[in-house]
């Protein structure tokens, strides 16, 4: 087993047994970036659908500042390639083969804001997701394009790690979000 997969093993069960409910307070440091950053801008923003003790981000539905936001969900394509599509709160999902819930297949939309879920984080904003590099690939690819966006992690305080091993294909968020504020 190499040190990702150690790491990942652990903080699945940490997060499992440390997991609390946030509420739309989670969120205030994140409004705070969005409206400095974005100023009026409309948004489209990309959240998961939270499963396995993930941060639960349908939380964020609840806030008057989203309310004129699209919401965007992932959908794993082809050669494990992910893309966004708009999803209401009370859509259809499918799941899909990993057992993770997408909205039906739509127009593609590229996001502004991409909340990506965390299974451990350290100071230097690295990520370590489930291992198949979903979010590492689009967000490389993505960013190469599109400067001006924002990708902000979201996670438990307790999920940081001291130090992540990261490679080349890793991709470094611009903040992680927290129960104890923004990195």
């Amino acid at each position: 087993m190499d040190k990702k997969d150690a790491i990942r093993k652990k903080y699945l069960l940490k997060r499992k047994k440390k997991y609390f409910k946030v509420d739309s307070k989670f969120f205030t440091p994140l409004i705070k970036l969005l409206k400095k950053k974005f100023r009026n801008q409309h948004l489209n923003i990309s959240i998961y659908y939270p499963n396995n003790y993930e941060v639960d981000i349908l939380e964020i539905f609840k806030i008057e500042y989203f309310s004129n936001s699209k919401f965007l969900l992932p959908i794993i394509e082809n050669h494990n390639s992910m893309n966004f599509y708009i999803w209401k709160k009370n859509d259809i999902l499918l799941v899909n083969k990993y057992g993770i819930l997408e909205p039906e297949k739509t127009k593609t939309v590229n996001p502004n804001v991409i909340l990506v879920p965390v299974l451990a984080f350290d100071k230097n904003k690295n990520r370590l997701g489930y291992g198949k590099g979903f979010y590492d690939k689009y967000l490389n690819k993505y960013f190469k394009k599109n400067k001006k966006k924002l990708a902000v992690g979201v996670a438990f305080s307790f999920q940081k790690y001291n130090n992540l091993p990261t490679n080349n294909e890793d991709f470094k968020l611009h903040h992680i979000i927290t129960d104890k504020g923004i990195i």
